[in-house]
């Protein structure tokens, strides 16, 4: 049945003049390459669009990486800046303080919260010795106690053993900071009189002989009074010693250093006078006893002739029984006459 439609198809023509069954055919045949066309471009755009996903991800992963690198650079120029700005305040506080001094770099600090010390990376091959004070430009830091050949190691201000002559700023009352092992000072010896307030400003002294004056130590935190007398003053300080990363060694001897070095100065020359004393004393005395020996070590030879002048005397002597002789031959006739 179908056959037969098929071929009456083909014989019958549509009004253009083509054939019922080609018409039918070539739009049957034309909507299946519009559906498979349309599938095509569909699956060639997925491609391609995968294909430049893969180029995008591949150029966002290197946009990643450079961006990483500059990351990584602008960290370290940050620090090369911080650094630089740091250095810069250590050399403007050089500049300011007019003392000889020398830059260190910390390179560890103490773990134990009962001794408060920092580890610097200068020591006796630069002239670093015990004693001498460290500051930064916020204050004083503190002092060193162990200098090795290219180390040191630093006492902090807010170590339970370290201890400082304050300055009062505002009133010039005078005291002595002493550290706790807590991140505050303590101001004690204070006079009854003396005038002090919060905020007051709190310097350093001079008379340890250890730091110089006039160098900020902190400010007043808290007072309590017990009657006319000071109970309690507590010192906020003004170096933050968690964040230090250079520090100055000061190489100036303070004026109590300066004081002693010339009475050491005097003794030495007063030592050096009294050596060529003994040495003026003692090659005249051995001068002197050798000519003795000289003069008394020819008295013996002088002596020796004595003996040979002394030996012709028994010579002279010896004549004198030959004298004596004729006196029997004398007396011989008196004996005949006899």
């Amino acid at each position: 049945m179908l056959g037969h439609v098929i071929l009456i198809s083909a014989q019958v023509n549509s009004r253009s003049g083509v054939s019922l069954l080609e018409s039918v055919t070539f739009g049957a045949f034309s909507e299946v390459q519009r559906t498979s066309s349309s599938g095509f471009s569909s699956v060639r755009n997925v491609w391609n669009r995968y294909v430049r996903l893969r180029h995008v991800e591949a150029e966002n992963a290197s946009i990643k990486r450079e961006l990483d690198d500059v990351k990584v650079q602008l960290q370290e120029r940050r620090a090369l800046a911080d650094r630089a700005r740091g250095l810069q305040t250590l050399l403007d506080l050089r500049d300011r303080s007019n003392l000889r001094t020398t830059a260190a770099e910390i390179i560890a600090s103490s773990a134990s919260p009962d001794f408060r010390t920092l580890t610097i990376d200068k020591g006796t091959l630069y002239g670093l010795q015990s004693d001498m004070a460290v500051i930064a430009p916020g204050g004083v830091v503190g002092r060193i106690v162990i200098p090795t050949l290219r180390a040191s190691k630093v006492q902090l201000l807010i170590d339970r053993n370290a201890a400082i002559g304050a300055l009062i700023e505002r009133s010039r009352a005078q005291g002595v900071a002493m550290g706790s092992g807590d991140p505050r000072l303590r101001l004690e010896y204070v006079s009854e009189t003396a005038d002090v307030v919060v905020g007051d400003l709190v310097v350093t002294s001079g008379i340890d002989g250890i730091f110089p004056k006039g160098f900020t130590i902190g400010s007043v935190d808290a007072v309590e009074k017990s009657g006319p007398s000071y109970k309690r003053i507590t010192i906020k300080p003004a170096v933050d010693f968690s964040s230090l990363e250079e520090v100055l060694v000061v190489l100036t001897p303070t004026p109590i250093h300066q004081a002693e070095e010339p009475k050491h100065q005097g003794e030495e020359p007063k030592h050096q006078a009294e050596e060529p004393k003994h040495q003026a004393e003692t090659p005249p005395k051995r001068q002197v006893e050798t000519p003795r020996r000289q003069a008394e070590a020819p008295k013996p030879q002088a002596e020796a002739p004595k003996p040979q002048a002394e030996a012709p005397k028994p010579q002279a002597e010896a004549p004198k029984p030959q004298a004596e002789e004729p006196k029997p031959q004398a007396e011989g006739p008196e004996g005949g006459r006899e």
